[in-house]
This record gives structure tokens, sequence and C-alpha cells, in this order.
């Protein structure tokens, strides 16, 4: 008996426990459903939410784009974009400045030879006479040799000034400009500088509404964002933009005279890939501040080989711009000084003569040889030669006329210079006072003047 009790205690200790088991597992079973059915109740009510409002937008932007089974009855959508940029308020702001240059001459006056015009080789460059672009020939008989542009940069005593290129204005017997509004107005000629190509109008400033200013392009920084302004093809595309970066901030190109082809010195120009065009020439380039830094002048369209190349344009840097314009606008001219000699290059000169007449040593392979010295001039006072082969200036290699030309130019009257050079094969240095005006006429393809 005391067993069985025992085993059957046993028992129910066991099965009370168990019953306990049970009953814990069984309330968390509950607790799990409710929760589980309250969870699918939410979800399903969010669920529900996102797809009505997924359908409403639908709705909507099926009403939008006005999107209808109706054959033929699609329409544009109602939706705008208002977009701005700090490049589309810097071109708001200098927009109105920018203006299309006419350089028109009496058909008398064009060369027989067909691509004359082209390379402003026909009529006279002093059309800044005050009578050059009224007197005798009629506006009947002028014609529209080229088209480029410019940009209205200040206005003083009813005057509104404008910056352009020399090769612009070329030439003209009569310059028309355009204004942004389509005015058309007579302009004169301030002064024009051939060495930088740049040139100064004027016209009158009743009707100009808005004046550039110039930023300083010596802050500029490579790959920083521009926009070219100009009329490319001529005043039928008047204000047009491209835009682009600084491709380089100060690169080194060569200057060719017109005339004679030949290089006569180099330019320190801002290159970038904005497209420059024919008829865009004379027209600001912009940074994102709306500042002018430079004035569009050239592009290069293919190598010294023939290859064709995209992207690579050119500006006068605004630092050099203001320098030279405020000159041309007090002056009228540009005052550069000048050795007063003829020089070639001794690249030009055969080896026999380089032997036999200059006596220069096999170690002197590059330099500039003096032609004729003129008289009283400061290489004449300073002792230099017919037959002197300039070797250096200032301590700074001389190896083509383009290099003296920049070297002595970049100085002003009345400095001096040290002068490196060769005189029957012996090495010499002189001072040199640069108390001579240089001249601005050209001269032939061999020599130069300087």
């Amino acid at each position: 008996m005391m067993n069985e009790q025992n085993n059957l205690n046993d028992f129910n200790s066991q099965n009370a426990n168990g019953g306990q088991h049970r009953g814990k597992k069984g309330v968390s079973l509950w607790q799990i459903a409710i929760v589980a059915v309250i969870s699918a109740l939410i979800g399903g009510g969010v669920a529900f939410a996102g797809f009505e409002m997924v359908n409403k937008d639908q709705a909507t932007s099926s009403d939008s784009s006005t999107t209808s089974s109706a054959a033929g009855t699609t329409k544009v959508s109602n939706v705008s974009v208002k977009t701005s940029s700090s490049m589309t308020k810097a071109f708001s702001k200098v927009e109105g400045a920018v203006v299309s240059v006419i350089n028109q001459q009496k058909e008398s006056q064009q060369s027989d030879d067909p691509f004359a015009s082209l390379f402003g080789n026909s009529g006279s460059s002093d059309s800044s006479d005050d009578d050059s672009s009224s007197s005798s020939s009629s506006d009947s008989k002028l014609e529209t040799v080229s088209e480029g542009s410019g940009v209205i940069y200040k206005k003083a005593d009813g005057k509104a000034y404008i910056a352009t290129n020399n090769h612009v204005v070329s030439g003209s017997d009569k310059i028309e400009v355009i204004l942004s509004d389509g005015t058309k107005l007579t302009a004169k000629i301030v002064g024009t500088d051939a060495t930088t190509d740049l040139a100064v109008l004027s016209i009158d400033a009743a009707k100009v509404k808005t004046v550039a200013t110039f930023g300083n392009s010596s802050t500029i920084t490579t790959g920083e964002p521009v926009i070219a302004i100009g009329s490319p093809l001529g005043s039928d595309y008047a204000t047009s933009v491209t835009q682009g970066i600084v491709s380089a901030k100060a690169r080194t190109i060569d200057v060719t005279d017109e005339d004679s082809n030949q290089v006569t010195g180099q330019a320190t120009v801002i290159q970038t890939d904005a497209a420059i065009n024919p008829g865009n020439s004379g027209g600001p380039l912009v940074n994102s501040s709306g500042q002018v830094i430079g004035i569009n002048s050239s592009k290069l369209a293919s190598s010294s080989d023939g290859t064709s190349v995209e992207g690579m344009g050119f500006a006068i840097p605004s630092d050099e711009v203001v320098s030279i314009t405020n000159q041309l606008v007090t002056n009228g001219k540009v005052s550069r000084p000048a050795l007063g000699v003829s020089i070639v290059d001794l690249a030009n000169v055969t080896s026999d003569a380089q032997k036999s007449t200059l006596k220069l040593p096999s170690s002197v392979t590059s330099g500039v040889v003096i032609a004729s010295v003129n008289s009283g001039s400061p290489a004449k006072t300073a002792g230099l030669k017919k037959y002197d082969t300039i070797v250096a200036v200032d301590g700074k290699k001389v190896d083509s006329i383009a290099t003296i030309h920049t070297i002595v130019y970049a100085h002003k009257l009345g400095d001096k210079i040290q002068v490196k050079y060769y005189r029957d094969g012996t090495a010499h240095t002189t001072t040199v006072t640069l108390d001579q005006e240089a001249s601005s006429s050209s001269t032939s393809s061999s020599s130069s003047s300087n």
C-alpha cells in the first residue's frame, strides 16, 4: 500500500507538473496569436493606404501628362521645371553688354586677291580718324567684309566704350554695332593695338543699359566653369552662349603677322574648351560671377601636321585687356620700346654665312642677327652693329624674333636692358637704354623691326 500510495502521489505530481507546463505553453500561444492578428490588421491597413496613394499619384500623373485612350488627344504636360545655376545668372548679368561688330569697307578698296579680306589685307587700318568712317563714300558703296563681337565695359561723358579684337575692325571704313536689343549704331574706333589684337570702340551711350565688369584673370583656376558669348557666324546668331571650363590659365602661343605670315611675338592667353567660332572674336569669356575674365580672340582648328582638333579656344586675359584698353582710351595707341634695329632669325641664315660672315662658334645655334641699325637708335648708342648676333636679353635666351619682341615689349620706355651678342666669334655684353618708341608697321617675311 505504501508503495502504491507513493506511486499514486508520484503520478499526481507528474500530472500536476505536466498540467502546469501545458498551462504556460497555452498562454504563450494565445499571446502570439493575438499579436499576429493585430500585426496583420495594421500591416494590411498600411498596405491599403500605400496602394491608394500610388493609385492617386498615378492618376494625377496620368492627368498631368493627359494620357487618353482617345487617339490624337495627347497634350503637353503642365509640369514645369525651374532651373537656375550660377552660369545662367552669370549670362543674365553680361548678356545686355555683348554686341555684334560689323566691319564695312569700300568696294573700291578691295584687293584683286579673293582671299585678301579674310586676312585683313585690304583697306587701311587708320580708320580711327574722325573723318575716316564718314567721308566721301555713301553707305550704298560699302559692303560688310566681316562680323565679330564686342563687350561694353564702360560709360562716361555720354559715350559707351566697347572692347573687341583688332582683327575684327582692321581695314574698316565704317564700323556698325548692334546692341543686344537689336539697336544698330555707328561706332568710332578709339584705338587699336595689333600686337595684343585689341581695339576699343565708342558709341553713343543713350541706349546702353548694361555695362560688363572685368574680373581678375590672375585669380582664375584651371577647371573652373566659363561661358563664351558672342555672334558666331555673324549677327544672325547674336548673343549665343557656349559653356566650358578654363583648360589652362596661361598658355603661350605664337603671334603671327597677318601681312607677312611671320611669327612676330608670343602671347600668354587663357585656354578654354568653350566653343569659339568665327564671329565670336572680341566677345567676352565670363566666369560664374558674371565677370569678364578674357576677350575671346582665336581658336586652334588643326595642329602643324594637319591633325584636326576640337575645344581649343583662346582668350586675352582681362588683366592685359584692362591695361591695353586704358592706354588706348587715354592715348589712342600703346607705347612700347624698341631697340631700333632690323633683325632676322639665325635659323634663316645659311650655315656657310654663319661661319664666314658672322664667324659664329659651333656652340651658337640660335639667336637673331642684326641686319641694320637705325641712326640715333638705342642700339646704335649702345654700340650694336650690323651682323651682331643677339643670343640673350636680361639673361633670357633669345632663340627667335618672337622671343626678343616678347622680352623687349615687356619693358617700358626708359628701361635699361642687358644684351648679350656675338661679334666676329667673340661674346660681348652691352647695356641698352630703351628710349625709342616701337613702330606699329610690319616688315617683310624674312626680317622684323625692333
